[in-house]
């Protein structure tokens, strides 16, 4: 029998619809006779592991090799699991696959052409001397790039790596993953090309000056995973410089995914979001996002905490009134937490009624059994909640309507199309469902044009 050492192989967790789990992947010979597959089920079995997809990958004269994907709860479990297996007879493990890190096995996304160049008469169209006609065009009226050109469908997804998920400032090239799965969501759900850009600079003058010179380049940026305070100054100014839509993700997709929960949950338990005493703990770039767009819509009694006396400033200056956590958990009908600290927020700190959110992950800063336990009438964390419902129909109406930004109001318009999606029951819609993603860029273009922020068509030039 062949051992493998737990210590030997990189472990991760993957974190799928409020599934916490170990999922790795054996590479098992098993003798081939009758029997000793069931063996290995009931090992795995034994010590509290599960099976997942089984695939016969080859014959041998003695023995077959099947991948077999393997659910534990933890480590421990999983390094339980490899030791009961050493026990089986006549079964070996050839291999450990972690299906995370295959998935990303040379990267999520490519660039592809859209026409098939298969002779010498598409070259000299698509390139020289045919591409000459297409340039002069755009050369005497610019505005039809969008007509004749990828321009018009293409975003920017911008980092520095300064505030990756929930892993913080580990660098644009350690970000590159996260930044390729937003391009990949992109190109799945909505049709639009993400385009990774990494900053190697945290300084916000560099980062503006960047990123307006690349501009031209697309027809949206998308500011992504770029720490708190620089991340208000950098989109702020860049929304003012450039007329193209810019947003930064972490404050505005998250917000309005709250937001679209936020209506459905006061449904469910006969709230008046605009009325109620909102509470946010964790006044970061989420924070701070979902701050401005809840005032937006019109609540009126908006309190917030953080240790960072920066960061209760800026929550003052756009209209909140900052607190401590302790009056926010006695006074508030809604409590949002985007900290990342998990814990913080204890169940006797619970007001009974209360609707809590507790959105960081992997740790909420209250587990919904807690907050439940300590009163709460709802309570949601962050494994329910994605910001990936909002951005691909934010950006793909923006888009589709030429928007010079993305203001409020198609903020606003966006959370109540998730809203109306989510099915019976649920607090949230799916983020694979692709016909919601329709009903929220429909929705942000038609109030793009409403709000006066979308570019009038051009006609294309006829060509002679």
């Amino acid at each position: 029998m062949t051992k493998l050492k737990l210590e030997d192989y990189h472990f991760r967790m993957q974190i799928e619809k409020g599934i916490d789990k170990v999922v790795m992947t054996l590479r098992v010979m098993i003798l081939d006779k009758p029997g000793h597959f069931g063996k290995v089920a009931t090992a795995i079995g034994n010590v509290g592991g599960s099976l997942g997809d089984i695939k016969l990958v080859g014959y041998g004269h003695e023995y077959n090799t099947r991948d077999i994907t393997v659910f534990a709860d933890n480590d421990a479990q999983f390094k339980d699991v490899l030791e009961e297996l050493g026990k089986v007879e006549g079964v070996v493990i050839s291999n450990i696959i972690d299906p995370v890190l295959e998935l990303h096995r040379g990267g999520k996304i490519d660039v592809k052409s859209r026409v098939q160049v298969n002779s010498i008469s598409t070259v000299r169209k698509i390139y020289t001397p045919g591409v000459a006609k297409v340039c002069k065009i755009i050369e005497a009226n610019p505005e039809l790039a969008h007509n004749y050109t990828a321009i018009h469908n293409t975003v920017g997804i911008v980092t520095n790596g300064t505030a990756i998920l929930g892993l913080g400032d580990i660098g644009p090239v350690a970000g590159m993953p996260v930044m390729e799965g937003k391009a990949a969501l992109f190109d799945s759900l909505v049709g639009i090309n993400g385009v990774p850009i990494l900053l190697r600079s945290k300084d916000p003058e560099e980062i503006i000056r960047t990123v307006a010179m690349i501009a031209p380049t697309f027809g949206a940026i998308k500011i992504e995973d770029i720490k708190a305070p620089e991340c208000f100054e950098i989109e702020d100014r860049l929304s003012e410089m450039l007329d193209i839509p810019v947003l930064h993700d972490d404050q505005h997709g998250t917000s309005v995914m709250v937001l679209a929960a936020l209506l459905n949950v006061s449904d469910y338990v006969g709230m008046k979001v605009k009325d109620d005493t909102i509470g946010l703990v964790g006044l970061g770039a989420a924070g701070i996002g979902i701050a401005k767009l809840l005032l937006a819509y019109g609540v009126r009694k908006l309190v917030g905490t953080d240790i960072n006396s920066t960061a209760r400033d800026i929550f003052s200056k756009v209209g909140g009134n900052p607190v401590p956590l302790q009056e926010i958990m006695s006074v508030s009908d809604i409590v949002i937490a985007t900290t990342g600290k998990g814990g913080l927020i204890k169940k006797e700190m619970v007001r009974k009624g209360q609707v809590i959110f507790a959105l960081s992950n992997p740790n909420p800063e209250i587990t919904v059994e807690d907050a439940r336990a300590g009163g709460a009438s709802f309570a949601m964390d962050g494994r329910s909640a994605n910001n990936a419902l909002a951005f691909p129909g934010v950006f793909r109406g923006a888009l589709n309507a030429r928007a010079r930004k993305i203001n409020f109001r198609m903020k606003i318009a966006a959370a109540k199309a998730i809203k109306s999606c989510a099915p019976a029951g649920e607090l949230l819609p799916s983020i694979l469902d692709r016909e919601m993603h329709t009903k929220v860029a429909e929705a942000v273009e038609r109030t793009a044009f409403e709000t006066g922020v979308a570019a009038p068509r051009t006609e294309e030039l006829e060509e002679t």
